[in-house]
């Protein structure tokens, strides 16, 4: 007879994994409560270990993974709407193969072996949903649960070494070993095992990884025009703001002058008037402009997103066209199928063009003979992914820059949950990285991933100057990549193998034979 609580059970159990996975959503900005990540597994995880079967395993797994993604992105809702909900829906269901490991790892009175066995598989397989994931088409490394220990140092030190693949491993570990010790007795050795091997490898990383040799301070200007209300004009009203602010700059010892993402809503070429503007702005400060063009260009078809660098003379022909879209705000995947989207949101309504390659700018040398600083930019929302800077700093980047424009999330956690990538984007490759917006927040991290100067938020109106320490030298990550990606891959590998040499090994059940007749006499 089924307990009358069951029927109950099940129906909390769903909104239950909604909610817990919901949860790390507050470690990140702009809650940053970077110790919450820690912690914020443990009630998913504690769900996923009761599953009565593995396929209630796997549809809270789903739930959550989708809690996950709505919680993280709910700032799209004004540009997604309710295509937010499906979208949810199809990444949620990377997290099924990681719930399924989280019970059949953790579920039960697990061993000491099979519980030193789960710290290390249910890392990987949580691993394996964010790597998924981070391919563009099912919208990017945005929200890695590593990404929340952007202001913690020994996080970015661990980022050095494996880039934020190591710290996402670490906290899931850490997760891991605290469901074993609230709910496995039998398995505490193990946990304290787990726990303590973390501490290690973060104290072992602190002490030997080598830090970022520095190599001379490049002066930055962030020029920051804020918003521009909407109209026929506003391009040219936020081109006039930036130079506004840019002019008060001459005089100030400035190598670079930064400006955001769509800055400029011409092409240079079919503008010359505007190319004048910014060469003759140029002289004025002393120093190269890096703009951003958002414009339909005047020698090839479609719209491009485009870093474009200009000196005294004019454009100086270092041309970056942005690679990496951002789906449904600069194109729509499959538009033939969901171009309906477009209706019910602020979906684009013609998809931008991508660049072939990425470029790295040479900045000139100084009068006083300091030599030329190399620039790798990205626009806006590359910063996510960790191979572009990892590629800008092997092809000789000595600065990173990102443009960006969140103005349509002004009011949401989007500008400081962007923002604060540039903190893992520096760690991982030893380089500085300027990340300048139009409207905010616009913020400079040092080669350790430490901040520099104040960042700008976003109610500020202004041109801030930073001393920009540059440094020399490479990263275990820039030299290896994503090796905690490769190693997370080889370990669910050799779990699957030795499961499933054990299932062939487990004898089959011999069949049951019909019962034997008895003859009486």
């Amino acid at each position: 007879m089924v307990p009358m609580h069951s029927g109950w059970s099940r129906r909390w159990r769903a909104p239950a994994a909604l909610a817990a996975g919901a949860l790390p959503a507050l470690a990140f900005p702009a809650p940053a409560l970077w110790w919450f990540a820690y912690v914020a597994l443990v009630p998913w995880m504690l769900l996923l270990r009761s599953a009565p079967t593995g396929r209630r395993a796997a549809l809270e797994g789903w739930l959550g993974g989708a809690g996950y993604i709505l919680a993280v992105h709910h700032w799209l809702l004004p540009s997604l709407h309710v295509f937010l909900l499906p979208v949810a829906a199809l990444v949620g269901l990377l997290w099924i193969p990681w719930a399924l490991l989280v019970r059949q790892l953790l579920g039960g009175h697990p061993s000491a072996g099979r519980a030193a066995c789960a710290l290390i598989v249910v890392p990987a397989g949580w691993l394996l949903s964010e790597v998924v994931r981070s391919w563009q088409g099912l919208g990017g490394p945005w929200g890695l649960l590593g990404a929340s220990q952007w202001q913690v140092p020994t996080a970015l030190r661990l980022a050095s070494v494996g880039g934020v693949w190591l710290v996402s491993l670490l906290l899931v570990a850490v997760n891991c070993a605290l469901v074993l010790l609230l709910a496995v007795p039998r398995a505490r050795v193990p946990a304290v095992a787990g726990l303590t091997g973390c501490a290690l490898l973060t104290g072992g990383v602190w002490v030997w990884a080598a830090r970022p040799a520095e190599s001379g301070v490049l002066r930055v200007a962030v020029v920051q025009p804020g918003q521009v209300p909407d109209g026929p004009d506003s391009a040219e009203r936020r081109f006039a703001a930036g130079e506004r602010l840019t002019r008060p700059l001459a005089g100030r010892d400035v190598d670079l002058v930064v400006w955001g993402e769509s800055s400029v809503g011409e092409d240079l070429s079919a503008r010359p008037d505007l190319a004048r503007r910014l060469a003759a702005l140029s002289a004025e400060v002393g120093a190269p402009l890096l703009v951003n063009v958002d414009a339909r260009r005047a020698d090839r078809p479609g719209i491009y997103k485009s870093a474009v660098l200009v000196g005294p003379a004019g454009p100086t022909g270092d041309r970056y066209d942005k690679m990496r879209l951002v789906p449904f705000g600069e194109y729509v995947p499959a538009r033939s199928l969901l171009g309906w989207a477009t209706s019910v949101g602020r979906a684009a309504g013609e998809d931008r063009m991508r660049g072939d390659s990425p470029v790295v700018m040479d900045l000139p040398g100084r009068p006083d003979g300091r030599a030329g600083v190399r620039v790798g930019p990205l626009v806006c929302f590359e910063s996510a992914f960790p191979d572009m800077s990892r590629r800008l700093t092997l092809d000789g980047a000595s600065l990173l820059v990102a443009q960006s424009a969140t103005s349509t999330f002004q009011d949401s956690w989007a500008p400081a949950q962007h923002a604060s990538l540039a903190a893992l984007r520096a760690a991982e490759n030893g380089r500085p990285m300027v990340h300048a917006t139009l409207t905010g927040v616009s913020v400079v991290h040092g080669p350790s991933g430490e901040r520099i100067g104040p960042a700008l938020p976003t109610s500020a109106r202004t041109a801030e100057v930073y001393e920009v320490p540059l440094a020399r030298g490479s990263t275990l990550f820039v030299r290896f990549g994503a090796w905690p990606v490769t190693a997370a891959l080889a370990v669910l590998a050799a779990y699957c193998a030795v499961a499933g040499a054990r299932s062939l090994r487990r004898p089959a059940p011999e069949p049951s034979s019909p019962p034997s007749r008895t003859a009486r006499g």
